[in-house]
């Protein structure tokens, strides 16, 4: 088992779920849940956010080896900088070798933040309506747009 694998299942047991629960819960199967945990397969990524929300910690406790339960809910302080435009239109911009193409040019609504992740969601022309879990180390700029009337 990987230390996603170990931290998914320990967080699941801890809240008395079984894997067909949390697999009911995060709407896949209690084969991929099994997975999962097993480390054979990574949740997608857009699952990560669904999965922390659920399990009550954050996207950066799953993701990066080392982080302690404590200390994956910490508010840091430029989480409460971003904190601002959560619930805003935004445009992003973002550094030119991590540009997301879904993304270009498109105004996204601020869905949260957790740890060094933002949920986002748009409606895009081609794809219709998304939502991405990005990183923010991904975002070069953010710009509040104008709320239409």
């Amino acid at each position: 088992m990987n230390e996603l694998g170990n931290k998914i299942a320990k967080k699941r047991r801890d809240l008395g779920l079984t894997q067909a629960e949390f697999a009911e819960e995060m709407s896949v199967t209690r084969q991929t849940v099994s997975r999962w945990e097993a480390g054979a397969v990574m949740p997608d990524i857009d699952k990560i956010g669904d999965i922390a929300s659920y399990l009550g910690v954050s996207c950066d406790y799953l993701l990066k080896d080392g982080i302690t339960d404590e200390g994956a809910t910490r508010t840091r302080s430029v989480g409460k900088l971003l904190a601002g435009v959560t619930g805003k239109s935004v445009r992003l911009s973002f550094f030119d070798e991590e540009v997301d193409p879904d993304l270009y040019n498109l105004v996204c609504k601020v869905i949260g933040f957790e740890g060094s992740w933002m949920k986002i969601s748009a409606e895009h022309r081609k794809k219709g309506h998304l939502e991405k879990l990005i990183p923010l180390s991904s975002v070069s700029s953010i710009e509040i747009c104008e709320e239409e009337a």
